[in-house]
Order: structure tokens, then C-alpha cells, then sequence
């Protein structure tokens, strides 16, 4: 009867230790213990949400937890970002983006509800994804050196597609536009499906597109490929020249990340970006990156964090390039 006494007490301790596990799941030894929701600012099939499944379902694997894929498009971003800073900052909502969320869009936007160093904190670079140069066939220019001396022996004739004013398409060939003094006339359109068919049909002569939106009709002969606008030559396309082999310091190559809520513990923010690396260095992976066009990378989170400081700044040269002005 008198260790019945004792029985408040106890119980007492074990609801206040149920308390603070639940209040604090995101120690080392115990995280993650439910599913983890990966929330993507694009529709479902964009270059984000791709790598963010592609991810997703590896990392499920490894941690014995669903990751689930939250599209959340429109208002350029905003939703999906505000989704992130509004979910509880446990370590179980991270936002997969890529970096235009926060290179491009404070560029264009004045009114912005969120901001990278207010509202976030890098986990990982996830992927690049690097985007083509391509000509239509009349194009009289099988490599880039052949292209830039045609461009400048008919200035102003020809013209280029984009994804759309302030795209990572549009800001690649600005970019190349001023470092070569190139006179070649914009022609945005709402997105690679609608630039794509346009170089094919003869619309536009130039664009940059993703590989995997290419690729077909370069085998064809629909459209020549040039070069790439990343740092260096992909393995994927070992034969197409990086522009920076020939202006130094170009790399516009889009870039995939991972971030978090600022507040959410270290521990979730450590322990998925050293996942998300140990997964971007699987061998039997590779097919599904190599498919969608990517390039996998997982890095560490100051190593994102630089990274996306250097793409900010290259952005910003090539907005102000462009002449874009911010709404």
C-alpha cells in the first residue's frame, strides 16, 4: 500500500517526459519519428518537384518515414514559402526550391512577404540542372564561336525565346547578351512548352530549354544544341561545350535546394542535408537524375549558403542587365 503513494508521482514524471519528447522531436537520437513533408512552390512535373520526388523516395527509405511532395504553385513562390514559415518549426516541413525563390524574385518584386536571411536558413544543394543553348537549323553555326561571329555579322535580325521576363532562361542569355556585346532580340513566352515548340517550328532562332526538352528533337535535327550555361561541361552532354569555356566566370546553371524555417532545430537541418548527400552519391540512382536532366549535388549548409550567395550576386548583374524593373 505504501508504494501506491508513490503512483502521482510517477505517473507525474512519465507524462512530463511524454511532454517533452513531444515538445522537442527533434533530437538526434529520436528524429524523424513521423513523416516529413517536402513542399514545392512549382505545379507538379517542374524541375523542383521532379527532384524533390526523385529525393523524396530514397529519403523515406533510409529513414523509415514518409516524405511527402506539398505542391504549393502560384503568387510566384509566396504561397509555398509561406506555407514553410507558418508550419510548426520542428523539422518535419521543409521548402524544395529552386534558387530563383530567392536570387530572381527580389529582384522583381518589391512587395515581397518573405525573406531568405528573415525567414530561412539552407539545408542542402540538392541539384543542378543545367540549361542548353540551342539553334534553329538555319541558323548558319554548329559551335558557340561559329553562333557569336554570326549574331554579330546581322545585328538586331536575329531573336531568342524564353521561358518568360526574368526567367533563369531569359537571365542566361542577357547575361551572355552583355559579356559579348550581342544584339539579339527577346521573344518571352509562358513557359518551356510554349518556347520549345517555338524554335522547332521556326518561331524564334535561339533559346536556352532544359536538356530533357530537347533532347528529342536534337535527334531529329530540329534544333542544334550549342553549349550549356553551368560551370563546366555535363557528363550528361560530354560533347556540348560550358559557355564559361569561353566567357569566364558565366554559370547560370539552375540550382535545386533545400531550406528550412528559421527556428527549425539544427539536428532535422543536419541530419537531412547529410542524407540528401549520402542519397545524391548513390550509384543506383544516377538513371533517374541522368533522365530528368539533373545533376545531383548534396552539400553541406554553408556550403548552399555560399553557393546561393554567388548566385544572387550573378543574378543581380544580369537583372540590371536586362534593364528589368522591379513591380
Amino acid at each position: 500500500m505504501n508504494s501506491l503513494r508513490f503512483l502521482p508521482k510517477i505517473l507525474g514524471y512519465s507524462l512530463l517526459l511524454t511532454f517533452l519528447n513531444f515538445c522537442n522531436p527533434c533530437t538526434a537520437d529520436n528524429y524523424p519519428n513521423r513523416p516529413i513533408r517536402f513542399v514545392i512552390p512549382n505545379p507538379a512535373g517542374g524541375l523542383p518537384d521532379t527532384v524533390a520526388r526523385i529525393y523524396a523516395q530514397r529519403l523515406s527509405e533510409r529513414l523509415g518515414q514518409a516524405v511527402t511532395v506539398d505542391n504549393h504553385p502560384g503568387a510566384n513562390g509566396v504561397l509555398a514559402c509561406q506555407s514553410v514559415m507558418t508550419s510548426p518549426k520542428d523539422g518535419y516541413t521543409f521548402l524544395v526550391s529552386d534558387g530563383s525563390t530567392f536570387s530572381v524574385n527580389p529582384r522583381l518584386y518589391t512587395n515581397l512577404s518573405y525573406d531568405l536571411k528573415r525567414d530561412f536558413v539552407e539545408v542542402s544543394l540538392a541539384a543542378r540542372a543545367p540549361l542548353y543553348l540551342a539553334v534553329h537549323p538555319r541558323v548558319k553555326a554548329n559551335n558557340l564561336k561559329e553562333l557569336i561571329a554570326y549574331i554579330k555579322a546581322n545585328p538586331g535580325t536575329l531573336t531568342y525565346g524564353s521561358s518568360g521576363i526574368g526567367s533563369t532562361h531569359h537571365l542566361s542569355m542577357e547575361a551572355l547578351k552583355t559579356a559579348l556585346n550581342l544584339d539579339i532580340t527577346h521573344v518571352p513566352y509562358k513557359g518551356s512548352g510554349q518556347s520549345v515548340p517555338a524554335l522547332v517550328g521556326g518561331q524564334v532562332d535561339m533559346l536556352f530549354a532544359a536538356l530533357p526538352s530537347l533532347s528529342g528533337f536534337v535527334k531529329t535535327g530540329q534544333v542544334k544544341l550549342i553549349a550549356s550555361n553551368a560551370a563546366h561541361r555535363s557528363a550528361q552532354e560530354p560533347n556540348t561545350p560550358a559557355i564559361s569555356e569561353m566567357v569566364k566566370g558565366y554559370d547560370f546553371s539552375p540550382t535545386i535546394g533545400v531550406f528550412a524555417a528559421k527556428g527549425t532545430p539544427q539536428a532535422a537541418i543536419d541530419k537531412i542535408s547529410a542524407e540528401l548527400a549520402i542519397i545524391a552519391k548513390s550509384t543506383d540512382m544516377a538513371p533517374l537524375f541522368v533522365t530528368a536532366g539533373i545533376e545531383p549535388v548534396g552539400s553541406t549548409p554553408q556550403e548552399f549558403e555560399r553557393a546561393l550567395n554567388e548566385e544572387i550576386e550573378k543574378i543581380g548583374k544580369a537583372v540590371t542587365a536586362a534593364g528589368i524593373k522591379a513591380e
